[in-house]
């Protein structure tokens, strides 16, 4: 166990399945306590319940929408409150509403906007009034390879570039409190989204992970644990000196 985070706690939103789910655990490993908020209550305080039972580590699973200012601050204050802190954020909640532009419509950019980026600000702004309290903290923005443009994902790919500068910004506004900001990007992880994904493209999805495989240089699609691991780096006290990064974490050179 690293030392890193071991007596932190830690926010994941989004994190009642694929890399939220994988990334709490991940931290609970570390010896972090571990809060999950997630539009599912019910699954957030499931993957909680479970990760108690194994790590040993206090958990909390709270329904949250990150869109919405209130919910986000009621989720920070019963964090802080029932676990004494919060030292981790990371903002992992995220939709996807693909279609190329001529039949994107109104409501697909909103969503997807709405969610990640203004979910990440919304968070990342009450969570660092904690943080600033102690003189440390660690914010991690899930963005994606998508950041670069993928087809049929303008709205998905502005969402996630998006998030790469608010972390550089943040990195800058916070860094004189102790709290490093930065951004991880996967590239194709096999999770129940890239699944829906290929169904939604009428493809099997083995055959379509199999054949992303392909153009991938260490010869195999991502898992979630893959991201969380990197996550994990960068919430601990060893990686104090990585602020306001773009770590890609796709079995390859990106960006």
């Amino acid at each position: 166990m690293t030392k890193g985070s071991a007596g932190r706690v830690a926010l994941i939103t989004g994190g009642a399945r694929g890399i939220g789910a994988a990334t709490a655990e991940r931290l609970a490993e570390d010896g972090a306590a571990v809060a999950i908020g997630d539009l599912d209550g019910a699954g957030a305080e499931r993957v909680a319940a479970a990760i108690a039972s194994r790590h040993g580590v206090p958990t909390l699973g709270i329904e949250a929408n990150v869109g919405n200012a209130e919910e986000v601050e009621r989720l920070v204050a019963t964090v802080a409150a029932r676990l004494g802190s919060l030292d981790i954020l990371v903002n992992n909640a995220g939709v996807t509403r693909d279609n190329l532009i001529h039949k994107m419509s109104e409501t697909d950019w909103d969503d997807v906007i709405l969610v990640h980026l203004k979910g990440a600000f919304l968070c990342s702004r009450a969570a660092q009034r904690e943080m600033v309290k102690r003189n440390w903290g660690r914010i991690i923005n899930l963005s994606s390879g998508s950041a670069l443009g993928n087809r049929g994902q303008t709205n998905y790919s502005a969402a996630k570039a998006g998030l790469q500068g608010m972390a550089r910004t943040l990195a800058i506004e916070l860094g004189r409190f102790g709290i490093t900001v930065n951004a991880v990007a996967p590239g194709f992880i096999d999770t129940e989204m890239t699944r829906a994904t290929a169904l939604r493209l009428g493809r099997d999805p083995e055959e379509y992970k199999a054949e992303r495989a392909k153009a991938i240089p260490v010869g195999r699609v991502g898992v979630p644990r893959d991201v969380a691991n990197v996550i994990a780096f960068l919430a601990s006290e060893e990686a104090s000196f990585v602020s306001g990064q773009i770590i890609y974490v796709a079995g390859g050179p990106r960006g």
